[in-house]
């Protein structure tokens, strides 16, 4: 019986393994190194990607932001006419100075501050008793939601000049109104309090919509289970309005009240319609002219760029107030919640 001894195949040239070609080892490394550059492609893209997607907005601020920001601030330190922009000759703050003893300055910081009390006021009420309204289960709801922002999207070119016609003084629908009352006539465009009223009427019917469908969105987020529970306590609908939906809409309500401060202080488009002449005085006697009108007659109209950028600068430095006391309250009201 003979015995059969196999020898081992002597290794080809290269020192590939027997059974397994060289190319295999070569196309593994290629893969390996393949997914190596796409999982560093990978991370690359994951930890920049966010940075290019927020860029666009971050580049439109800083060239339509940031740098009219600081180019104002600037600009209020110098003396500066429309006619000749990089003629500055600088005044420091000279044109700080002079606001505080202009009275034309005081005359539309006053008028801003009651055309923002007369609209706000009414408008942030009326927006609560809307929502409140609209909260229960209608028919047509969504319609009414929907014409809530009719107002609102409608030009404030277009609105304006419908109350100009119905606070007409000869032959406006308002004064008819009035006069079949039996109350006189009154002069909507020329008098100081009438002239007010008026264009916060057209600030009211803009934005009370608006408004009524945030505190809408804020009262279908309180929970059921306290409505219910202040039933089964005996409340009523009034009751459960004062002691359960107007808590529970505090910050909601802060809000608002604060968006409508800064709104109502940036007012402009309403009153410059308003005007019979069509000019920024604001009136015959400045009686309607806001911060905004003044801020643009004495840059476009004047030609004191210098000066208008000093009152730019100054109604920032009212709303950077107004978000400083914004903080303070919602700091305590989280802290009594």
């Amino acid at each position: 019986m003979t015995t059969r001894h196999d020898t081992a195949a002597p290794p080809t040239e290269g020192g590939a393994a027997p059974g397994r070609p060289p190319g295999d080892a070569v196309a593994a490394q290629k893969e390996r190194r393949r997914r190596e550059r796409l999982s560093r492609r990978w991370q690359r893209d994951l930890r920049w990607s966010p940075y290019a997607f927020v860029s666009p907005f971050f580049l439109l601020f800083i060239a339509f932001g940031l740098f009219p920001l600081i180019y104002t601030g600037w600009a209020s330190l110098h003396q500066v006419e429309l006619t000749a922009p990089t003629d500055m000759n600088w005044v420091g703050m000279r044109n700080y100075t002079r606001l505080f003893d202009d009275d034309f300055f005081w005359n539309a910081a006053k008028n801003t501050l009651t055309i923002g009390i007369i609209s706000t006021v009414p408008q942030l009420l009326m927006a609560m008793g809307i929502a409140h309204i609209l909260n229960y289960k209608l028919r047509a709801s969504t319609f009414f939601r929907v014409a809530m922002l009719a107002p609102y999207a409608t030009s404030i070119a277009a609105a304006s000049l419908v109350f100009v016609l119905l606070f007409g003084r000869d032959y406006g629908m308002i004064n008819w109104a009035l006069d079949f009352a039996g109350i006189d006539p009154l002069d909507w465009q020329n008098d100081k309090w009438p002239s007010q009223i008026a264009v916060s009427t057209i600030i009211v019917w803009r934005w009370t919509g608006y408004n009524a469908l945030i505190y809408l969105a804020a009262m279908q987020a309180i929970p059921h289970d306290l409505y219910e529970s202040a039933a089964l306590d005996g409340a009523n609908r009034w009751q459960q309005f004062i002691h359960v939906t107007l808590p529970s809409l505090r910050p909601t309500i802060l809000f608002t009240v604060v968006v409508s401060t800064i709104g109502a202080s940036q007012v402009f488009g309403e009153p410059l319609l308003f005007d019979a002449n069509k000019g920024t005085s604001g009136g015959a006697e400045h009686q309607f002219q806001t911060l905004g009108l003044y801020l643009y007659e004495q840059g476009w109209v004047a030609q004191h760029l210098g000066r208008a950028s000093a009152i730019a600068w100054t109604m920032f430095l009212i709303l950077i107030v107004i978000g400083i006391v914004n903080y303070v309250l919602s700091r305590r009201l989280r802290a009594s919640s």
